[in-house]
């Protein structure tokens, strides 16, 4: 079972209508208990780090999560800040990230992001696939997905990283590593694009 973490961050409703349109069993959980039965994981995020990690730690659903995902090596996708949570840290907070993935997340350089490229990222890009991977299977060509971001994704170890995006610099905007996956992108709101990829980590990953 698809199961969407609903910990009060993201749009959880989005996903849910994919599913729903691909046919594919999905519910969400805004408990441990909630979890029990979940064979997929999607962490979905918005706004500040700190924010996201507090409203988590909250909800009582961490310590489950981290079971199912680092011991139990269930899949997960974490979206947005989804994503840049699985990090060790972020420049944007204090707190410590999951630390699922050797990354810090880092805020875009303004010198380097010229007046035409205005922060936060926000809007179309397209991203370039740098390894294969089950999440990013059968993506038509020049795939393009709806980012809205001032923080970027920066792996320690390059093996992780699954795609590229340029915005003044070129920088990770999807992860890789074991059962872990990762999207800086917002796949619920990417249109065709983002379908497939939720249809490829429901069936593939």
């Amino acid at each position: 079972m698809v199961t969407i973490i609903d910990y009060g961050v993201g749009n959880i409703n989005a996903f849910l209508n994919i599913y729903k349109q691909l046919n594919i069993p999905a519910t969400t959980a805004k408990t441990a208990a909630g979890l029990d039965h979940a064979t997929k994981l999607i962490l979905p995020g918005v706004g500040h780090f700190d924010y996201a990690m507090q409203r988590f730690t909250e909800s009582g659903m961490k310590d489950k999560v981290n079971e199912l995902v680092v011991n139990q090596k269930v899949p997960v996708v974490g979206v947005c800040v989804g994503m840049q949570m699985m990090a060790k840290g972020s420049d944007e907070g204090s707190l410590p990230g999951l630390g699922w993935i050797n990354a810090y997340v880092h805020k875009f350089d303004a010198s380097q992001v010229s007046a035409k490229l205005p922060l936060p990222h926000m809007g179309w890009n397209d991203i370039q696939i740098v390894k294969d991977t089950p999440l990013l299977k059968d993506l038509e060509r020049d795939p393009r997905y709806y980012f809205l971001h001032s923080y970027y994704f920066k792996c320690n170890d390059q093996n992780d990283s699954i795609a590229e995006t340029n915005y003044g610099i070129n920088f990770t905007s999807a992860v890789n590593h074991d059962n872990i996956f990762g999207a800086q992108f917002h796949p619920e709101k990417s249109h065709h694009f983002g379908i497939q990829l939720l249809k490829n980590f429901a069936e593939r990953c």
